[in-house]
């Protein structure tokens, strides 16, 4: 089957449930409110791509390949987003809800994730060197054997970082979250 190759194109409050997205490569397109929640995926490559007041929960992403696509105000709810291809992965987050989501063992070096819900999401064996998490609530987020060096926490809150299994050489923290690197100490700090 020959895969479309679509460039410079707006799609519009589309339900993609009811007509599904066209398998391809798309680049430099940009989905504004567009339904994708438990839609395929699979297979299907964005290259400089824009997703805006979109729901992609639960979306299939088998192979799918994300290449500088920026996601804005989105629901990104239980993504599986470790099953996307490897290469040259680079996505940027900007007032998105990625609960449940699973960056597990994933490359994702000066990631910026801006105003973003990361509530109990997966970062195991993830490489987030010189990521930046800004005013983003981490609340149960797992990081777990995670390549933090370099990473900024400064306006990040509700995280629990284990110093003792998660690499943070030159992480930077703010003096009121430091108490989430202590957590499993159980030492109180007032």
């Amino acid at each position: 089957m020959k895969k479309e190759y679509i460039e410079d194109q707006n799609f519009k409050g589309i339900d993609y449930n009811e007509t599904a997205l066209q398998k391809g490569e798309y680049d430099n397109c940009t989905f504004i409110n567009c339904l994708f929640a438990k839609s395929d995926l699979r297979e299907i490559t964005f290259v400089d791509c824009r997703f805006e007041d979109c729901d992609l929960s639960m979306a299939q992403l088998k192979e799918a390949a994300f290449r500088e696509v920026k996601f804005t105000n989105c629901k990104m709810l239980g993504l599986n987003l470790y099953e996307c291809k490897p290469f040259l992965l680079s996505f940027s987050f900007d007032r998105c809800i990625l609960n449940f989501a699973s960056f597990n063992q994933l490359s994702l070096k000066n990631t910026h994730f801006k105003d973003c819900k990361l509530e109990s999401a997966e970062f195991v064996e993830t490489d987030l060197t010189n990521a930046i998490f800004d005013n983003c609530d981490l609340n149960q987020a797992v990081f777990d054997n995670a390549k933090l060096d370099g990473a900024d926490f400064r306006t990040a809150f509700n995280f629990v970082i284990d110093i003792e299994i998660n690499t943070l050489k030159k992480a930077k923290f703010s003096s009121q979250n430091v108490a989430g690197l202590l957590h499993k100490y159980k030492i109180i700090i007032e």
